[in-house]
């Protein structure tokens, strides 16, 4: 029997190589923001973040989910922190702050202008970017309620970006989904805002 030439081999080799499911790298989408993403009076798997990179996961998504959230954090921490975000090289951004600026009373101009200044960062990196939209309580004034939400809609409509109007949406009324503070979600409530962000995150996202 004559001995198989290696090229031909080699071509069998590379044949079976060939015909091996390769799996898909697996990407990073960072969550940035304050202690809402942190997941604040929680454990760290029961967070929003930790839910979405389940929910990812079922879904087929190769997604690798970075919590980015910071405790007491403004737009204004935000700005200081951004390139470190972008050091991370990830492939999505979800951008969640503001809340505390309207909990402390701060100028809607100063934050317009930091939210300004985060998304220019990313953009510039080639990140793709989901904006996510928080309200305040009516005591605030329906004035200041009005012009806080608008930050929000004028900033996604500047920079071309999808935006997640309110976090909280069709959450805050369900029972068990809010922590007694009033502010902060339970396990129950972060897994709700993972299932709800996933429509809006999913154009930005690569099976």
């Amino acid at each position: 029997m004559k001995p198989v030439p290696r090229l031909v081999l080699a071509g069998i080799v590379c044949l079976g190589c060939a015909r091996q499911t390769v799996a898909a790298p697996e990407k990073t989408l960072v969550c940035f923001g304050d202690s809402i993403t942190a997941g604040y009076g929680l454990d760290a798997n029961q967070s929003y973040p930790a839910a979405l990179e389940r929910l990812l996961k079922a879904k087929g998504y190769p997604y690798r989910v970075v919590n980015q959230g910071v405790s007491g954090n403004t737009t204004k921490d935000a700005v200081t922190r951004v390139k470190a975000i972008v050091a991370l090289h990830p492939d999505v951004v979800l951008v969640e702050f503001g809340g505390n600026d309207g909990l402390r009373g701060l100028s809607m101009d100063v934050t317009k202008r930091n939210l300004d200044t985060v998304l220019t960062t990313l953009e510039a990196a080639h990140i793709r970017v989901l904006l996510v939209g928080i309200t305040l309580p009516p005591n605030y004034g329906a004035e200041y309620v009005k012009s806080f939400d608008t930050v929000f809609r004028e900033a996604a409509a500047k920079h071309h970006l999808p935006l997640m109007p309110m976090l909280y949406d069709g959450i805050y009324t369900v029972p068990g989904t809010i922590q007694g503070d009033g502010i902060h979600p339970t396990a129950k409530g972060s897994q709700m805002i993972a299932e709800r962000m996933l429509p809006h995150l999913a154009p930005l996202l690569r099976k």
